[in-house]
Parts: structure tokens; C-alpha cells; sequence
């Protein structure tokens, strides 16, 4: 397990304790491991520059 593996499985933790879900052991990895896919795939959005003058469209229309 990497040091970011480590990172999520204890966030992972805190927060089952704190929303009051609790997670089986036997189900953790694949827990970490999904929320590791998720994280990776959210940077893609999170990572990517807008410009500063960029106005939200009023209405959407699809």
C-alpha cells in the first residue's frame, strides 16, 4: 500500500466513524481502491484551467 493508499484508508476511516457507516474490514481495500480510481479520474477536472474572464452561460440548452 502506497503513502496515498495509507492517506485515503485512514480518511476513509475517520469519516465511516463520523457519518456512522461502518466498513467491514474484509471490504477496505476495495473501498481505498475505488475512492483512489475516483480521486484519479476528478483530477482530470479539478487540474484543468479556466480563464479568469469566463462567464457561466445563462441558460443552458442542450
Amino acid at each position: 500500500m502506497n503513502n496515498n493508499q495509507t492517506n485515503l484508508k485512514q480518511y476513509i476511516e475517520q469519516t465511516s466513524r463520523i457519518i456512522d457507516l461502518p466498513i467491514a474490514p474484509e471490504f477496505m481495500p476495495g473501498v481505498v481502491d475505488n475512492l483512489s480510481m475516483i480521486s484519479e479520474i476528478a483530477s482530470f477536472f479539478t487540474e484543468f484551467e479556466l480563464p479568469d474572464n469566463l462567464e457561466a452561460a445563462p441558460i443552458f440548452e442542450p
